[in-house]
């Protein structure tokens, strides 16, 4: 397992779900923290309080908005100002959203471009300068089983996604001297809020019963039958912060229950 003792991991959109289950996991190795994201501000205490208590780490949260690039600047410096660096960037935040492409509302369009992919774009912008000064770093961008396959509905998402794979490969060949690295993970389908709130809405497009969703829409792309689980993305994020990683850099690692092997 990776140890991270003495390094930071900055994770966005972890205040739930994947996000939440990766900084644990950073902090399980011995990372201090800047969680982000959106929520009751007791909840998200009780999360960045947890962190510190459960693993003898300090963790810090920034409210920074995923669609201000100006913000997204703030995040990385708030981890390289509170813990002196950012050596690990986790770009995690998403939303989404489901419609058929003439009704697709454009600010939801904007919106999903915005958080899934330009608000990486943004933070690696910010944190890399850092990383190449102390000449190691792992930048791990969530994409999704849509960077590599498409769905009906999801225009928006899977645009972004597919650009999330355009970038990871990008900067790791920008960064492949530099001892930094830069990978994406593509779940496939993963039980957590961002899932099941899309289902109201896939009901509504499909014409489908909330049970028809899960079986016939969801778990039906993956062979397996199963949900991922957070942990298991988690376990995977945390191996690619290892020495045992560093010669995966631009890769696109699926964990889908063998979707996009069909």
């Amino acid at each position: 397992m990776a140890d991270l003792k003495g390094k930071t991991a900055a994770v966005t959109g972890s205040t739930s779900g994947i996000g939440l289950a990766i900084a644990r996991a950073m902090a399980k190795a011995g990372a201090n923290i800047v969680i982000n994201g959106m929520g009751a501000p007791a909840d998200i205490e009780k999360e960045r309080s947890a962190i510190e208590t459960d693993f003898g780490v300090k963790c810090v949260h920034s409210p920074a908005d995923m669609t201000k690039a100006a913000e997204i600047a703030e995040f990385v410096a708030l981890g390289e100002k509170t813990f002196g660096s950012v050596d690990v960037l986790v770009n995690n935040a998403g939303i989404q959203f489901v419609s058929p492409i003439e009704e697709f509302p454009i600010e939801k369009w904007d919106a999903i471009i915005a958080i899934n992919l330009s608000a990486a774009f943004h933070a690696i912008r910010a944190a890399v300068p850092g990383m190449k000064r102390r000449q190691w770093g792992r930048i791990i961008n969530t994409a999704s089983a849509h960077s590599l396959v498409a769905s009906p509905f999801k225009s928006a998402y899977v645009s972004a996604k597919h650009g999330i794979a355009g970038l990871t490969k990008t900067v790791a060949l920008e960064l492949a001297t530099f001892k930094i690295t830069c990978n994406c993970i593509s779940p496939g389908y993963v039980w957590t809020p961002l899932v099941e709130r899309q289902i109201p809405d896939t009901m509504k497009a499909r014409n489908m019963t909330k049970e028809q969703v899960i079986n016939d829409v969801l778990l039906d792309a993956q062979p397996t039958k199963e949900f991922v689980t957070v942990d298991q993305v988690a376990s995977l994020a945390l191996y690619l912060c290892g020495d045992e990683a560093s010669q995966i850099t631009g890769s696109n690692l699926s964990i889908d229950g063998g979707w996009t092997a069909e």
